[in-house]
């Protein structure tokens, strides 16, 4: 079992389809290793188990009759729980949804499926993801694998929680404000947020027949977490493409993701930003993401300066604009029956006296850190930072209080992840290092608007240099 599931996705979906491993046999696997660990780890919310097990049998017996299966046949896979799946309970970490059972999948879960993946279950999420960690009203938190006194991050964070203790190879978040490459950075594991409309999002659980809960249009992307960057192409291939239910999505599907992963990046120009000008950093933090950023010098030949894009910090920009996009009325309007059950700090956003000069002045804003972004991107090829300004911090706070003896407002953690959700520019967190205390640190590579197959390219060739995936978490050896 051990041998099965440290195996990398691509590796297993090939196997299967050789015939040199069973479906039922793998997904067996899953579910004994997650029924090890749930106890203490609190990854799934809604298992699966059941209906994985049946499904793996159908697959199994296509295969053995010699019929055509997807590219993911056979392949467990963890879905964030805010992310709607069609006769699976999807209560989004919120006693409003306790009971909620959505009638259709969103577009990414209809492509899993159809490339023959096997939903193992829902994970845990913050309530509707208005958080950077992992915990909320209706289920245990979950724990970090590394350090179970820890958080994962979040807001996907039994999704990256359960790639970490090795109980599934793929998994499905969603990205707001960072929330695929925070729980990234703090489990060890690749998360990548791909361009904005790239991966169409459709419904999610909140559309207009469920009032008061809304999706965040502009900022929200639906991205793959994994242990491998290749794994990561992989469900790219199969979930990212064009969708008419997405506005916003992108009308073509002109890159080549498995394909994206070759090539050098000899002579490109990169920068190097360890603190935007103005981020509170970890010291620890700083000094790993710093030795990851010379191997792209010293190891693959890129051109690498210092530099920062040149915008203030816009914190506020970015809380107006979540706000903005909330079903403010609605949401008020479930105050007054849920509020002494929802999450404190989502209480205190719906109760902010939100004006309709703040949301203007949000998106003047954000036009102008989007042009700062694109003068300064002319310049490189790539842009590095930390994912995240600190390590993984104590469970069940919302986020720490002081970085680098300099006491922070609460989004100082994340400050450099939300940024990009503002530009919408492709971005993933791969592992950097770990610091003294055995804890993961993310190294983020941002690329150019809609040059995601070079943050591929750049992600795969910094793994190759400085794999970490012989590294297994502590929770596995108990």
């Amino acid at each position: 079992m051990q041998d099965i599931l440290q195996l990398d996705a691509v590796t297993l979906a090939a196997n299967i389809r050789d015939r040199r491993l069973s479906p039922v046999e793998l997904v067996s696997a899953s579910i004994a290793r997650m029924e090890q660990l749930e106890p203490e780890l609190h990854a799934f919310c809604t298992p699966t188990t059941e209906s994985a097990l049946a499904q793996a049998k159908v697959i199994e017996q296509r295969i053995m009759r010699g019929e055509e299966v997807g590219p993911l046949a056979g392949i467990p896979v963890a879905i964030k729980d805010l992310i709607s799946t069609k006769g699976i309970k999807t209560v989004s970490g919120s006693w409003i949804y306790e009971n909620f059972i959505p009638d259709e999948d969103d577009i990414t879960v209809e492509r899993l499926k159809a490339a023959g993946a096997i939903i193992l279950g829902k994970t845990n999420a913050p309530e509707f993801g208005y958080s950077g960690t992992g915990h909320n009203p209706v289920f245990p938190t979950t724990r970090n694998p590394w350090n179970t006194d820890l958080t994962t991050g979040g807001s996907s964070a039994g999704s990256a929680a359960a790639l970490a203790a090795r109980i599934c190879p793929l998994a499905l978040g969603s990205d707001g404000g960072g929330s695929v490459r925070i729980p990234a950075a703090h489990s060890g594991i690749f998360g990548m947020k791909a361009s904005m409309g790239r991966v169409p999002l459709y419904p999610g659980c909140r559309d207009e027949r469920y009032p008061g809960i809304s999706s965040w249009e502009s900022l929200e992307h639906i991205g793959p977490m994994t242990r491998s960057v290749a794994d990561a192409a992989l469900m790219l291939s199969v979930i990212a493409g064009p969708d008419s239910r997405d506005r916003h999505s992108i009308p073509t599907s002109d890159i080549d993701w498995n394909g994206a992963l070759k090539g050098s990046l000899k002579g490109l120009r990169i920068a190097y930003s360890a603190d935007w000008g103005y981020a509170a950093v970890d010291p620890q933090v700083r000094e790993i993401v710093g030795k990851a950023v010379k191997v792209f010098e010293r190891d693959l030949g890129c051109i690498v300066e210092e530099a920062h894009p040149g915008f203030e910090d816009p914190k506020d920009t970015f809380a107006a604009l979540v706000a903005q996009e909330t079903d403010l009325t609605g949401m008020r309007k479930l105050l007054e029956t849920f509020g002494s059950r929802m999450s404190p700090h989502l209480v205190a956003m719906l109760n902010t006296d939100w004006t309709a000069e703040m949301f203007t002045n949000a998106n003047m804003q954000r036009k102008a850190v989007v042009n700062k972004m694109w003068r300064f991107m002319q310049r490189y090829d790539l842009l590095l930072t930390p994912t995240l300004a600190t390590p993984p911090f104590p469970v069940n706070i919302e986020s720490p209080e002081m970085i680098d003896g300099r006491k922070v407002t609460p989004s100082e953690w994340l400050a450099f992840v939300f940024p990009i959700n503002l530009t919408g520019q492709p971005a993933a967190s791969i592992p950097a290092g770990f610091t003294a205390q055995g804890l993961p640190v993310g190294l983020q590579i941002i690329g150019r608007h809609l040059d995601d197959a070079l943050v591929l390219r750049a992600s795969a060739a910094f793994e190759k240099v400085c794999g970490w995936n012989d590294r297994l978490p502590p929770i596995l050896s108990r």
